[in-house]
């Protein structure tokens, strides 16, 4: 596993971001258990390695996880939750036919909304007080 705070390099770039991300089941039904969450991780951290970002940390309980994803600026976020949880949810269920009666509605294993936060660096009022002071020419 890498440290959070390395910094990546890209072909014209230099980076380290990272984002926070929070996937809620279907109606908040108690879904998982460690079987469920073990094979979630892996199935996270293959969709992640498509995308050329790294999942530095996963979690989670009976209804929800989290995920800590370091990922390339080329790559916008959406795009990635789409996958991840596209991804996992039929995999999950291909894999786990028990989990039928969670989501028979609906069809579907999670929410359809998320939590992303982004995660790392200084604070925003540090980055604000170094823009503030830079001495511009003249």
């Amino acid at each position: 596993m890498e440290d959070v705070h390395s910094i990546r390099t890209g072909r014209h770039c230099v980076f380290a971001m990272h984002v926070h991300l929070v996937f809620v089941t279907k109606f908040r039904h108690k879904v998982f258990d460690d079987r469920h969450l073990t094979r979630l991780q892996q199935i996270m951290r293959d969709v992640c390695a498509d995308f050329e970002a790294e999942l530095i940390e996963f979690n989670g309980e009976n209804n929800h996880v989290h995920l800590l994803v370091n990922y390339p600026p080329k790559m916008a976020v959406a795009r990635l939750v789409n996958s991840l949880k596209g991804v996992s949810s039929r995999r999950l269920r291909q894999e786990f036919p028990d989990l039928a009666h969670h989501y028979y509605q609906a069809n579907k294993l999670w929410s359809g909304s998320y939590f992303a936060g982004s995660v790392g660096g200084p604070p925003l009022s540090a980055v604000k007080q170094y823009i503030e002071q830079q001495n511009p020419p003249g």
